[in-house]
Formats: C-alpha cells, sequence, structure tokens
C-alpha cells in the first residue's frame, strides 16, 4: 500500500487536528521571499490547507498540486472563497507545470514524500530566475521522561512497538543533515530557523491525531483498537492530556 494515500482517507479529522504553523515562520518566509500580489507562489502537498491561508492572504496567484483525491476536493471547498487557487489533484513530479515561473515554491511537511532527487531538479526546472523554495516540517515529540503524560505514553507505546531504540527529539545534528542534504542537491540558504512550541491535547484528541499518521492507520484494526484503547486510559490516569513538544524547521532556497 502506498501511504502516502493514507492522508485521503478522513480529511475532516485530519483538518481539525493537525497542527497549524507559527505566524513568526510566515513572516519570515515573506520577508526572504519578497511575495506581492503579482507573484505566482506553487505548493506541493496542500493537505487539507494548514499552511496555505497566509499565502493566499498575500494576494498572489496561488498554485497547490494534491495527489489525494478526497484532499484535493476538500480544499477546494474550504478555500473557495478565494480567487486566487487553483488546486490539481495530481502526482507532483508527473503533473503538466509551467518552468521557470514560480516566484516562490513551498512543502509544508509534505516534500520526504516526494522521490529525490527527481522532487529537487523539478523545482529547479520551476523556479523563477531569482524563485525561492521554502520547505519546512513539523517535528513532533511525546517522550520527554520529564513529563508525565509522555511517560504515560511511551508506556503504551513500548507494549505495542517494543524496540531498544531510544526516540530522540529533533536537535542540531537532524537540522545538519538537512543542510547537507540540501547543498549536496545544489540548493543556496538564503535562511534557515528553528521554532519551539507546546501542544496540550486531550486524550480523546490524541487519539484523533494519531488517526493522522499513515503508520498508525495501517495497523491491523485489533491492535489499532487495542492500543487506542490503552493510550486513552494511560493519558486519563494522568489528567487525561499529553503535552507535545514540538519542533518546526524552516529553510530558505534558490
Amino acid at each position: 500500500m502506498d501511504l502516502r494515500y493514507t492522508f485521503n482517507e478522513d480529511v475532516k479529522n485530519y483538518d481539525s487536528i493537525r497542527p497549524r504553523y507559527p505566524a513568526k515562520m510566515f513572516e519570515d518566509i515573506f520577508k526572504y521571499s519578497r511575495i506581492s500580489p503579482d507573484s505566482n507562489v506553487l505548493e506541493i502537498g496542500i493537505g487539507t490547507g494548514q499552511a496555505t491561508k497566509p499565502f493566499l492572504d498575500k494576494g498572489g496567484k496561488l498554485t497547490a498540486v494534491e495527489l489525494g483525491e478526497n484532499l484535493a476536493d476538500y480544499c477546494k471547498v474550504k478555500f473557495e472563497n478565494y480567487k486566487n487557487i487553483s488546486i490539481m489533484n495530481d502526482d507532483f513530479l508527473k503533473c503538466d507545470l509551467p518552468e521557470n515561473s514560480f516566484d516562490l515554491i513551498y512543502s509544508a511537511t509534505a516534500f520526504h514524500w516526494i522521490p529525490q532527487p527527481s522532487g529537487y531538479e523539478k523545482v529547479k526546472r520551476l523556479l523563477s530566475k531569482n524563485g525561492i523554495l521554502a520547505l519546512f516540517w513539523n517535528h513532533p515529540f511525546v517522550s520527554r521522561c520529564d513529563d508525565k503524560t509522555n511517560v504515560a505514553s511511551m508506556a503504551v507505546y513500548k507494549k505495542y512497538r517494543p524496540s531498544d531504540k531510544k526516540q530522540v527529539e529533533f536537535c542540531e545534528d537532524d537540522y545538519k543533515i538537512k543542510f547537507r542534504e540540501l547543498e549536496d542537491n545544489n540548493f543556496d540558504i538564503v535562511f534557515s530557523d528553528v521554532y519551539k512550541r507546546v501542544r496540550r491535547l486531550s486524550s480523546d484528541e490524541y487519539i484523533d491525531l494519531l488517526n493522522t499518521y499513515s503508520d498508525h492507520r495501517t495497523l491491523p484494526k485489533d491492535i489499532k483498537q487495542s492500543f487506542e484503547e490503552d493510550m486513552k486510559n494511560s493519558l486519563d490516569a494522568v489528567g487525561g492530556y499529553i503535552n507535545i513538544y514540538d519542533t518546526i524547521d524552516l529553510y530558505l532556497l534558490k
């Protein structure tokens, strides 16, 4: 099964529970990309539009490519009041897009699904002479040993997915690996930064969030149900919520 299609199965839940992105991150993107109402912008993997509205509000013409048919249809309704958006239900590597025409191309926690180096090579062909590529990801972490809600969740994960591998929060080493990847693909880094935040979800909200992850959705039905019951009970026993520690990394490239 192509895991990319799992995001297409429950779009309303995905839209309601998946996090948006920090305002400061958008400010940085707009500062360095200098897009205007005359700009052409491309989003790769719109999903349910968690990152889309700030770009639409800038007024440029936005083209969005989305592999999932239900996700694409959902966004057509969600953003129907905007006249500056066009949504294509297609595979980014296969779709027909005008070369040397986009002033900004961005992808929000989606570009890792694009086969490389083909994805990078196509982006280069699509960018205008002074165009910017903005890549950003949200990395949630729920394995802090000094947080009782994380300890409770870790116990459930250990029961269902036993592993000696220690879960590590996104750190400077990960940042350096991404830098090397981008440089190896002949991009110049114009700007980069990391943004931190903490989200608190109720136990029910956390189960909803888990159901937006491809690896969770593909679990056998009986195991998935048992896992969710144990997770909810464990979190309810420590207050009925979980703290999620997010790291968002941004890379602006030419």
